[in-house]
């Protein structure tokens, strides 16, 4: 499913645009009221465990799942 993803994007886009890294999880970090939580998914990007306030998010395991553990 990654290769096709990457394939896809390469055709579409451009080679240059393609992900380094795709990952699969259930859902997104969205607080109850339904707001994706980007500030969250940047860090995840980056490497860096999450900062800031967490309560508010819908399902806390989704962190988990995201992040590879």
């Amino acid at each position: 499913m990654t290769k096709t993803l990457r394939a896809w994007v390469a055709d579409q886009i451009g080679p240059i645009a393609k992900p380094d890294e795709i990952r699969f999880g259930d859902n997104l970090p969205k607080t109850r009221s339904g707001k994706i939580m980007r500030r969250l998914l940047r860090g995840l990007a980056k490497g860096e465990p999450p900062q800031g306030d967490v309560s508010t998010l819908e399902n806390p395991s989704i962190l988990d799942q995201l992040s590879g553990k």
